[in-house]
């Protein structure tokens, strides 16, 4: 086996093992029925820590295969709430890596994980506001009503809780795994590379249209 293929070897079952912590993290650790209709779940922190480690793609991937395991297990919202899931997930972890990536440093990761919050905060509001009204049958206008008694507070204590778990845990757990030899000794502080940052660009830029274009037809009473 080459020195390249067991780096890449020993970064899947990393990725593994990080994957299997969210998803137990995600059971045991929950907080449902939050004003109702809000559940809690930790799983970004580890995700998160993931994204940092090995890039904004694996972390995106780690995160739909934790959703997708939720739906088919503990979660009873079906494709819908594997897609808000997978969302607010996406979006926290997607933001705060890509400018973490740019150059490894703790004001980086602060400045990646406060614009990540920001965005998923956004992002949860407009897709609140999207599907709710769909999946429980309710009025929109009692969508905004919840905007800020619930949504929003419930998002950025999340969002906060969140951040600061991972600046408390990343560098124990890269030490963790450098120990183990599961990643190098040291990390690179170079960007990521063009070609992923294109597809990570491409995946944002879909994600706000597809909203700004629900929120439309929203707006013109088509849906």
């Amino acid at each position: 086996m080459t020195g390249k293929t067991n780096e890449r070897v020993k970064a899947v079952a990393a990725m593994a093992m990080l994957t299997a912590l969210a998803i137990a993290a995600d059971i045991f650790l929950r907080i449902p029925n939050i004003g109702g209709i809000l559940t809690y779940e930790p799983k970004e922190v580890i995700l998160t820590i993931g994204a940092f480690i090995f890039g904004t793609i694996p972390g995106l991937i780690m995160s739909l295969v934790v959703c997708f395991v939720e739906m088919i297990t503990i979660s009873t919202t079906g494709p819908i709430g594997l897609l808000m899931n997978f969302l607010a997930s996406a979006t926290f972890i997607g933001v705060a890596s890509v400018i973490y990536h740019r150059k490894k440093t703790m004001g980086r990761a602060i400045i990646g994980l406060v614009s990540g919050s920001l965005a998923m905060i956004g992002i949860m509001l407009l897709w609140n506001y999207i599907m709710t009204p769909i999946y429980m049958g309710v009025p929109r206008e009692a969508v905004l009503d919840l905007f800020l008694p619930l949504l929003i507070p419930f998002n950025a204590i999340k969002a906060a809780l969140n951040s600061a778990v991972v600046l408390l845990l990343y560098k124990g757990v890269v030490t963790a795994l450098r120990k183990s030899k599961l990643i190098p000794q040291r990390e690179s502080n170079d960007g990521e590379n063009k070609k992923v940052n294109t597809i990570i660009l491409i995946i944002v830029s879909a994600v706000a249209v597809v909203t700004l274009l629900m929120v439309l037809l929203i707006f013109a009473k088509i849906i």
